[in-house]
């Protein structure tokens, strides 16, 4: 049976375009806020949702994301809402692909079996855990890829050709390259490192590439779509809503329409040839 991440992408390539893929923390900076932008990203021009488990330590984000968590978690986001979020969106939308990503430390004290039986039941369509390696495939990899789960794995420019078929085995859905060395939302992406690193993996797996990290604005969200079939835009959106908030942390006014204005142009960026 094809999954609905699957179909997005033969979708994309019938169209002959690259695909949007916008992060967004659950919670991030109220339940509300956050459901509500989520709802609305389908019709901004987002192809595939990523939403982020709150976590306490997201040692591979960087200061904007982690923030995005430390709001998230202070507004009574947990993985049990994370969940009832991605529910309540697939009341109206059964067609958008939708990833968690997080951290296996909440999914482990959660309990692995709960975890992939609720997600499944909500709608969710893939799973990126960050610091869960392939060695350790056993832990939650296996089990979910048997609940019908795409496994999204992260390839890195450090990733050589002898570490790739470990990195690339058991991934389904697509392969995610980090554009950069280091943490989210930090430098700029290099379009012609990308597009090396992009080429080589594509010498090792027929999955679709998405890249991420670094990607800022709809010029860069361009050039980094004439070499992968998705983008992945995290930090730039969580920027805005920071920016958005009162000094006590409230939405503005504005927030979700900024935010949805932002993805319309990296949306219409990505579609220029």
């Amino acid at each position: 049976m094809t999954g609905r991440i699957e179909k997005r992408f033969q979708a994309l390539k019938r169209d002959g375009r690259p695909g949007l893929v916008t992060f967004v923390t659950a919670g991030d900076p109220n339940v509300e806020t956050s459901l509500n932008i989520i709802q609305k990203l389908p019709a901004a021009g987002s192809d595939i949702i990523e939403i982020g488990m709150p976590f306490s330590d997201p040692m591979a984000d960087g200061p904007a994301i982690q923030a995005s968590s430390q709001r998230a978690l202070a507004s009574g986001m947990t993985l049990e809402a994370t969940i009832d979020l991605v529910q309540t969106f697939r009341t109206g939308d059964s067609e958008t692909p939708v990833v968690l990503m997080g951290y296996y430390n909440p999914i482990y004290s959660f309990g692995v079996e709960r975890f992939l039986e609720e997600i499944k039941i909500a709608g969710v369509d893939g799973i990126i855990i960050v610091d869960l390696p392939p060695e350790e495939d056993r832990e939650l990899c296996i089990p979910a890829r048997k609940a019908g789960l795409d496994w999204i794995r992260l390839a890195t420019p450090t990733t050589d050709d002898e570490r790739l078929p470990a990195v690339l085995s058991n991934a389904s859905g697509f392969i995610y390259y980090v554009a950069i060395m280091g943490i989210t939302g930090t430098k700029s992406a290099n379009q012609e490192e990308v597009r090396a690193g992009v080429a080589r993996l594509r010498n090792h797996t027929d999955l679709p590439i998405s890249v991420g990290f670094g990607i800022k604005n709809p010029e860069s969200a361009r050039a980094i779509g004439d070499t992968a079939d998705a983008v992945v835009v995290g930090s730039a959106i969580v920027d805005i809503i920071s920016a958005n908030l009162s000094i006590e942390g409230k939405p503005m006014p504005k927030l979700v329409e900024y935010v949805l204005e932002f993805v319309e142009k990296l949306s219409r960026g990505i579609r220029q040839k």
